[in-house]
């Protein structure tokens, strides 16, 4: 652990700095978000969690506000096909780290059948365009990780400091996790928010927001698409809670409205893929490693809810993922807390 802590220390405010710069003026440059998702988060009885399968990410993220993105970010923007013509732009760089095992984790030889040892610890860097369109709107995300899978993600040292901490048993197997490999992977979303919008109750609407992508590269290869429902105030705040890819990702932004700074809002959505690669599951593209049967499609359902006040916004996201490999012996289940503050 204490090397992932070491990078994110480092990294992200080394990455947040030019955004954080002074330039007279009191308004925001950014939003700074931590995410974190866990299977701790699966259950209100403690005693019936157990490490498996996704068992933990964390990423720090920081993404600009759009008077201070810079002039690269804008000329890039009007460079990518998909982004809309006069979209709002905005640019983001993340550190992350994913983390899964199998189900056994006291057992030290490799469990046939079951999903292999690996983490995937990156940076990455990501550009976004948003347009309003009359009473709907619309966002596009392009993003670049870069990272690595095996020992040199010290996933292995992040879970044993962690199982230290808590003083729960220390995994026995990391000596079969997949071996060094660098990875990369690109992502691209499309989000639309409020498709089809209408008031409930004063001061109370609902909003149907469909959104599709896919990822590209040797970690992850996969395309999907899916919905997402909300019931709540002031939902033009952001595009959905943040998440950790693959998954329903939201936004990493947020807008406030001087106003009314409060707004909130419960959710329900689902996400539909359709998967190629994924090297957590398959192994190591180059060199024999552990791998298993990998299903071609997988779901997620979500619900939850988020809470915004001036600066600060508040997610809490409970997701349910159908089984990802033939032997896997029930679907998945873990939590999602995030905190954003903009600066």
């Amino acid at each position: 652990m204490r090397y992932s802590v070491l990078l994110a220390v480092v990294v992200v405010p080394a990455l947040s700095v030019p955004a954080l710069s002074q330039d007279g003026s009191s308004e925001p440059r950014g939003t700074l978000s931590i995410v974190v998702e866990n299977d701790k988060f699966n259950s209100v009885n403690p005693a019936k969690q157990t490490d498996r399968n996704f068992t933990n990410g964390i990423r720090f993220n920081w993404i600009s506000e759009p008077r201070a993105t810079p002039e690269w970010g804008r000329e890039l923007a009007a460079w990518v096909p998909m982004f809309p013509d006069g979209g709002t732009t905005r640019v983001g760089y993340a550190f992350g780290q994913n983390m899964y095992t199998p189900e056994n984790i006291t057992a030290r030889e490799r469990i046939i059948g079951d999903r292999p040892y690996s983490g995937w610890t990156y940076l990455a860097a990501a550009i976004t365009s948003s347009r309003e369109l009359g009473d709907s709107a619309r966002l596009d995300t392009l993003e670049l990780n870069l990272g690595i899978v095996g020992p040199q993600s010290y996933a292995e040292e992040t879970q044993r400091e962690y199982h230290r901490l808590i003083n729960s048993p220390l995994p026995q197997g990391w000596n079969n996790q997949l071996r060094n490999e660098p990875g990369v992977a690109l992502f691209y979303e499309r989000k639309w928010r409020n498709v089809s919008r209408s008031k409930l109750l004063p001061g109370i609407e609902g909003d149907f927001s469909p959104h599709a992508g896919g990822s590209l590269g040797n970690v992850f290869t996969y395309g999907g698409t899916g919905m997402t429902l909300r019931v709540g105030h002031n939902l033009g705040v952001d595009y959905g809670p943040p998440r950790i890819r693959p998954g329903l990702a939201g936004s990493m932004h947020f807008e406030t409205i001087e106003e009314d700074p409060f707004a909130a809002y419960a959710f329900l959505g689902f996400e539909g893929r359709a998967v190629a690669r994924d090297i957590t599951l398959d192994g190591n593209t180059f060199a024999r490693s552990h791998s298993v049967n990998r299903r071609v499609l997988v779901g997620d359902l979500q619900t939850g809810f988020a809470v915004v006040y001036a600066p600060v916004r508040f997610t809490f996201t409970y997701v349910m993922r159908t089984r990802e490999f033939e032997s896997q012996r029930s679907p998945d289940r873990f939590g999602a807390l995030s905190l954003s503050v903009k600066f």
